[in-house]
């Protein structure tokens, strides 16, 4: 159980507690199991259309960082729960037209899909005098439907990357092809393989150690493939609601 739940037994038998506490022993255990330490593997609740009263108790059992997919839903969200020391990370498509908002709500980046936004983003940025971990995106199933770049693709964006000074490039991320637990394990390890390819070129390789590939219906195969980073959304949140709060 989480510390949270000793001290409060009516949130203790909360179904988003238990879902949570769940999750984190399935992540320890898939740690173990391919031996890794449980702490190597973050995992980031993906808040997409969950209302802010429900972060709120995700937060007390423990949770101080949220996915979201859209910019416009977690600026809402960040106002809201402004009281509360959280970590925004924004795991969505970002249109460029956002990327001001964008650079004003998120902590992290974690779909950076190519240098024209990199340097919108890095202007906005350092505009705000602030500045963001990113990660880059990379399509790892080839199908035509996600965003991302090729895995060949990649490379050629560092040298611009490293010129938008507002950001920090931590690593990749990607979402697996799914219905097929052995397609997903080969984009899991796809990534693995070019992050490290890539780790050599950038500015800070050291730092350049995140994986973020794994959610719901995968993280298990995601964490013995070498992920730093699980997103699991309705696997603690319950099923989605089509309306954001």
């Amino acid at each position: 159980m989480t510390a949270f739940s000793a001290l409060d037994p009516a949130l203790a038998r909360d179904p988003l507690v238990t879902r949570l506490d769940a999750i984190r022993t399935r992540i320890a255990n898939a740690c173990r199991a391919c031996g890794r330490d449980p702490d190597s593997v973050r995992l980031l609740p993906v808040a997409k259309t969950v209302p802010a009263d429900r972060l709120r108790v995700a937060h007390a059992a423990g949770c101080s960082e949220f996915g979201e997919n859209k910019v416009q839903e977690a600026a809402e969200k960040a106002r809201t729960l402004s009281d509360l020391a959280l970590r925004w990370c924004l795991i969505g498509h970002l249109q460029s037209n956002k990327a001001s908002l964008a650079a004003r709500v998120f902590d992290e980046f974690q779909a950076l899909d190519s240098l024209r936004l990199a340097e919108i983003l890095d202007r906005h940025l350092q505009a705000e005098g602030r500045s963001m971990d990113v990660l880059i995106e990379v399509n790892t199933s080839g199908e035509a439907s996600k965003f991302g770049l090729a895995p060949d693709a990649v490379e050629a964006m560092l040298p611009g990357l490293r010129q938008c000074t507002a950001l920090r490039p931590r690593g990749l991320m990607t979402l697996a092809a799914a219905g097929d637990p052995e397609c997903a394990r080969a984009c899991f390890r796809r990534l693995r393989d070019v992050r490290d390819r890539l780790r050599p070129m950038v500015a800070v390789p050291d730092a350049f150690d995140q994986l973020s590939m794994g959610m719901s219906g995968d993280f298990e195969i995601a964490i013995a493939e070498g992920a730093t980073v699980v997103r699991i959304g309705q696997a603690i949140f319950g099923p989605r609601t089509a309306v954001s709060p």
